[in-house]
């Protein structure tokens, strides 16, 4: 590697991602499975717009947020994907500065986004089993389209200074990232500067994004359980739990990753890095591919659609 990596410099054009360091040799089969959750993230999610869009009994609220969560998944894996496959398959490890940044930016915005919207998806299910009369009343198209906008306002808004205060730091260490892709904390280490007020927003938004939306899903689905606990047949309670079904399953493939990787960073120092960052892909990979297969599998409006699909395309 050129000197110009370790050498002092304080704008550097490019940045050098290692992939998974100490797992160099690795690479190769690293990729297969990131390749084939990459598939079936790029195919599920896909599927699931098309499916949407051309079944009109599925114009609903509950939709229309899957739809919003299945891009989300898309834009989530492509921002990392095919970078790390580059990294993986042609030891392509230079990044462009901009490049990084722009990376950094759609990755954690759409990160904020995607819990947004498993926010705005238990609201749905709130209304439609505590509240079914006001259901339609309140979350008209309308409505939904304006919980979609302020959803992706709010990741924008949080992770914009993370990129604006990035861009204006001098780094004067080195330009390499043992990561494989611009992960914000592993910039902010290579920064020669006063990162103190950085950590604190971070951890702001952390707590803001992970620690109340988890909240608010919770409470929504406490009053979720307290009514279908209330319903006077098994047959019932059955069913109206079985809407809820998918979107609970959607949340813990989201949510768990992410608190199982942040409790190795916290407590996990004697762990191996290579550790940690397969730990991150884990976090980062498994809802998009999960999603899809979840709300296929789970959601008789879609199996039965995809079936009908299917069949036709086989007559």
């Amino acid at each position: 590697m050129s000197d110009s990596n370790t050498t002092d410099f304080t704008n550097p054009s490019t940045f050098i991602l290692l992939g998974v360091p100490g797992l160099e040799a690795a690479h190769i089969w690293i990729s297969i499975p990131f390749c084939i959750m990459y598939a079936i993230a790029i195919l599920g999610n896909f599927t699931i717009l098309f499916i949407v869009k051309r079944e009109p009994s599925l114009h609903v609220p509950m939709y229309y947020f899957l739809c919003m969560l299945a891009v989300t998944d898309l834009v989530v894996s492509t921002s990392i994907l095919p970078k790390t496959l580059s990294i993986f398959w042609f030891n392509s490890m230079e990044i462009d500065f901009s490049a990084c940044l722009t990376q950094m930016y759609f990755l954690h915005c759409f990160l904020v986004t995607e819990s947004g919207i498993f926010m705005a998806m238990a609201f749905d299910r709130y209304m439609a089993i505590c509240d079914p009369l006001r259901h339609s009343i309140i979350l008209t198209n309308s409505m939904v389209a304006k919980i979609g906008v302020a959803v992706v306002l709010r990741g924008s808004i949080l992770v914009l200074p993370y990129i604006l205060v990035a861009r204006q730091w001098p780094y004067c260490r080195t330009n390499i990232i043992s990561h494989f892709y611009c992960q914000h904390m592993a910039m902010v280490k290579l920064a020669c500067a006063e990162i103190h007020v950085s950590n604190y927003y971070s951890l702001s938004v952390v707590f803001c994004v992970f620690g109340l939306d988890p909240c608010f899903i919770a409470v929504s689905y406490t009053q979720i359980l307290r009514v279908i606990f209330s319903l006077p047949t098994k047959d019932a309670r059955l069913k109206t739990f079985g809407t809820c079904g998918s979107h609970l399953c959607a949340i813990l493939a989201f949510y768990i990753p992410c608190l199982f990787s942040a409790l190795t960073h916290q407590f996990g120092k004697n762990i191996g890095q290579h550790f940690h960052i397969l730990i991150a892909s884990i976090y980062l990979l498994m809802p998009p591919t999960l999603n899809p297969i979840i709300y296929g599998v789970r959601t008789k409006q879609v199996r039965d659609r995809l079936l009908r699909l299917f069949t036709h395309k086989g007559t």
